[in-house]
């Protein structure tokens, strides 16, 4: 077998021939049945039109409200969630998802001040409420905030 003797799988088809008389099967009105807007040439309706009915578009309920597409979801942590921990020790992201306190790795974290705090903790973590660092500062504890980096949209598709 050479290259000269292969053949194509898809056949290319012959355009269809419009208006060449009544024997080809598409003389007279050419496909495009009688009369009115879509036999005219440039004949089109815009998309969406329903024949002059309430488009389906205009009936639907305008939904109130805005979804911002840069929001920043945060996993929350309370302050008396730290109770677990030894004192005097580090608590940060890795120990917060070994004591199943945070459920994802990836995410950012933000401490708040539900509970009451006991021990004295080094925590670390993205964001804090005023009055959970009010609290773990009573107890002679510490927290360092990381700074929380913004994925763009093209970082997200890779």
């Amino acid at each position: 077998m050479s290259l000269s003797e292969l053949k194509s799988k898809s056949r290319k088809k012959p355009k269809k021939r419009l208006g060449r008389g009544n024997g080809s099967g598409k003389g007279t009105f050419c496909g495009k049945g009688c009369k009115g807007q879509t036999a005219r040439s440039g004949g089109k309706r815009r998309p969406g039109f329903e024949g002059g009915q309430t488009p389906l578009s205009r009936k639907m309920p305008k939904l109130k409200g805005f979804k911002t597409p840069n929001k920043e979801t945060f996993l929350v942590v309370n302050v008396g969630q730290l109770n677990v921990f030894e004192n005097n020790s580090k608590v940060d992201l890795e120990a917060l998802y070994s004591k199943k306190l945070v459920a994802k790795k990836g995410l950012p974290v933000k401490l708040l001040s539900d509970g009451d705090l006991e021990k004295t903790l080094e925590i670390i973590v993205h964001k804090a409420s005023a009055n959970a660092i009010k609290k773990v500062e009573d107890k002679k504890g510490k927290i360092t905030l990381l700074s929380v980096k913004k994925e763009t949209k093209k970082e997200e598709s890779k």
